[in-house]
């Protein structure tokens, strides 16, 4: 018995001396992070309190502006706070995965730097909203870079993540990507939707009509793609169960945020906390793709090498 527990002991303590392992549970933390990040940023531009604090980065000049601090400040530097956090976890990321680059996958040093420019890139884009009073394009190209930044981070932690390839996914990798880039998009027309208050606006006095429209019906690709993901996960015999799980999560999502965006539309935007969700469900559906493809292409590659190295090996037969 306390051999089995000594054994137990070493195999933790192996694993918590593998910096592949630490660097993968921190990426996962990150990931957490964005995505509160992103829905804090959310509420923050519902609440209108993206201007809360006038300056930047400092708010009201200040680390804590306890003087001036109420709901919409708070939602406003809370946002730079969390954001700030992940920043410096990036940083650590990036330090720590160079530093430990030869036992470490070649690509994760340069794919943690990647994500560190995409953070500093969304700082500068955070400050912007503010100096220049929450330019529409500005405001877009923020929540843009924010999920390429979390899909980046979720590449990167997936990658990391023990998988056992069963060599079926067939054209699952493809439509997953496809599903991924259109879901993208559409989270691009619904940032633009938001940012110039498309459906007050259209509601209001008729005005960015269009803008509104093109999000309602820009929903029909990205919907008729991601169904075809979930039927195509269930008609693929011997797939991992790990793909039809997240496959059948993003029809859950998928069903979800179509509700969601029908009861936020209807209501025309008063009940902020739908809102909220609408975007947080998008997010968590984009990543659940992003995590889906990265999967599909690990068994597709996979199966790829078992492929060529049996070709291989049938080419050139071992001499008896």
């Amino acid at each position: 018995m306390s051999e089995f527990v000594l054994e137990q002991q070493n195999l933790a303590a192996v694993e918590q001396q593998n910096p592949k392992d630490r660097i993968r549970r921190w990426v996962w933390r990150m990931c957490v992070a964005t995505l509160m990040l992103m829905a804090i940023g959310s509420a923050t531009r519902v609440m209108n309190a993206g201007l809360a604090c006038p300056d930047w980065p400092l708010c009201y000049g200040e680390l804590v502006p306890t003087k001036q601090m109420n709901f919409q400040v708070f939602l406003e530097w809370f946002h730079r706070l969390d954001a700030a956090l992940i920043g410096v976890s990036a940083i650590a990321l990036v330090g720590v995965s160079w530093w430990n680059r030869r036992c470490l996958p070649k690509w994760l040093p340069w794919a943690s730097t990647f994500a560190l420019f995409l953070i500093i890139f969304q700082g500068v884009l955070g400050g912007l909203t503010v100096t220049q009073l929450l330019r529409f394009d500005i405001v877009t190209a923020h929540l843009g870079t924010a999920l390429v930044f979390f899909s980046t981070l979720l590449a990167i932690g997936t990658a990391l993540t023990p998988y056992q390839a069963t060599g079926t996914v067939g054209k699952l990798p493809w439509v997953g990507l496809t599903a991924t880039i259109l879901v993208y998009v559409q989270s691009l027309l619904g940032a633009l939707v938001g940012s110039r208050w498309a459906l007050h606006q259209c509601f209001a006095g008729y005005q960015l009509c269009d803008v509104m429209y093109s999000h309602i019906f820009g929903l029909i690709p990205p919907t008729l793609a991601i169904l075809t993901v979930v039927f195509m996960t269930w008609r693929t015999p011997a797939l991992h169960p790990a793909l039809r799980k997240l496959a059948n999560m993003a029809g859950g999502l998928l069903i979800l945020q179509l509700i969601v965006g029908f009861a936020t539309f209807r209501l025309h935007l008063q009940v902020e906390p739908l809102t909220v969700s609408h975007q947080a469900i998008g997010a968590t559906l984009l990543g659940i793709l992003v995590v889906f493809t990265v999967l599909c292409l690990r068994d597709w590659v996979a199966n790829r090498s078992i492929n060529a190295e049996s070709n291989t090996e049938t080419a050139n037969p071992i001499p008896n």
